[in-house]
């Protein structure tokens, strides 16, 4: 309900460009800054740093056939947070449906053991404009009676499609140490099929 909100001011962005933003990067955008603050570090900081930004997106439906839509594509989310924060690491935008997300994670743990990155954020964003999805997963009979995904389970009977956005700020745990940041939990191992 809030995704038109962004604080367009505090990333350098005209109130006008911010109009032609996909929701889903303003959404990552706030929501990178909100946690690179969260893990004790002052954003500025890390302008100039190999910071990787991994993000999990999906759906591209915002502004489609309009003249906004070639400034608004899905992979151009991650850049728009590393160009905005100064990061100099890689920008990757994945999309693989479902599991978006948790590949985002994978990959920029990955560079970070590589040493690629020093520092990753890691998430996924999710808006939904239009109710395509829904109509598409319903003709389908894919959608399941109570809304509520339950996969692997015997009582499960089509998916759940919802919105909303997280990122993670992801260090080696040497690194994180030294620094003096937060750790809240430790990926002790990922792997994609």
């Amino acid at each position: 309900y809030d995704a038109g909100d962004f604080d367009a001011t505090l990333f350098g962005i005209s109130p006008r460009e911010a109009l032609g933003l996909d929701p889903q990067q303003r959404l990552l955008l706030e929501t990178a800054h909100e946690a690179i603050e969260r893990a004790g570090i002052a954003p500025h900081t890390l302008r100039g740093s190999r910071t990787g930004v991994f993000g999990g997106l999906m759906y591209h439906d915002y502004a489609q056939g309009t003249e906004a839509s070639g400034t608004t594509g899905g992979s151009l989310v991650t850049g728009r947070v590393a160009f905005s924060l100064g990061l100099e690491g890689p920008a990757v935008t994945i999309d693989t449906a479902c599991s978006s997300s948790l590949v985002a994670v994978h990959l920029a743990a990955q560079s970070l053991r590589s040493g690629e990155s020093t520092l990753a954020l890691a998430g996924g964003v999710t808006v939904m404009s239009e109710p395509d999805m829904f109509l598409y997963f319903n003709h389908q009979r894919g959608l399941a009676a109570d809304g509520r995904c339950k996969p692997f389970a015997a009582s499960a009977d089509g998916t759940g499609c919802s919105e909303g956005v997280g990122v993670v700020v992801l260090e080696r745990l040497c690194d994180a140490r030294r620094n003096g940041h937060p750790v809240l939990a430790l990926i002790k191992g990922s792997a994609v099929n």
